[in-house]
């Protein structure tokens, strides 16, 4: 969804998933509006269970508010599971032994290698294909940002795991999905430097282009 049309609420909510935590006067910067405004919205999504709060305390003066996402929020990102049920890839683990669930992720990461191609074929440098590829992981709900970190250098940061609960139990997920980035782009010099099955609160990727 284009920021523009998005609300207040689910701007909030964005920046509380990238961020991890705000005061209100950081969300006020942010998002241009009052403090009053600010703290409305605040009050709303606490009450719905969405957002939490922690008092930091500080050298002097009163204890910083801080706000970050509550669990209940993860429901309001999104999560693509595309088919795949944990238990039933456990099931098959079981039953046909874990070669069976590498097979069935090949066969994902092939059939999405194909998908991504039609799109990024029609690119032509390495910026625009790096561009599309982020497009493609937004529409599949990972909250995508590229940034330039220098000239044959860019950083792929996914905010969102739409397929998470999946990766934390079978991480040849993470591994097929860097695969596929090196084959749609040609280049093996892509290395992921943060994982969110890890632990790290995003996933980020390291593309060198010539």
């Amino acid at each position: 969804m284009n920021n523009l049309s998005k609300s207040t609420k689910e701007k909030i909510l964005d920046l509380l998933k990238k961020e991890e935590h705000l005061t209100v006067n950081d969300l006020t910067n942010r998002l241009e509006i009052t403090h009053m405004a600010v703290r409305k919205h605040l009050i709303k999504l606490e009450k719905d269970g969405v957002i939490a709060t922690k008092a930091i305390k500080q050298p002097v003066g009163r204890p910083l508010q801080m706000y970050m996402l509550s669990k209940k929020a993860q429901d309001y990102f999104p999560k693509n599971y595309e088919g795949i049920s944990v238990d039933i890839l456990h099931d098959i683990k079981e039953i046909h032994g874990e070669e069976s669930v590498e097979l069935l992720f090949k066969k994902r990461e092939d059939r999405l290698t194909q998908e991504y191609r039609g799109r990024l074929d029609e690119k032509t440098s390495p910026r625009e294909k790096l561009n599309e590829l982020a497009a493609i992981q937004n529409d599949k709900g990972y909250m995508a940002e590229l940034t330039e970190v220098d000239e044959n250098t860019f950083e792929l940061t996914e905010y969102n795991c739409p397929i998470f609960s999946v990766a934390k139990d079978f991480k040849v997920a993470c591994r097929c999905e860097t695969e596929l980035f090196k084959n749609i782009l040609g280049t093996e010099q892509i290395n992921r430097t943060c994982c969110q099955t890890d632990g790290d609160n995003y996933c980020k990727f390291l593309f060198k282009v010539n």
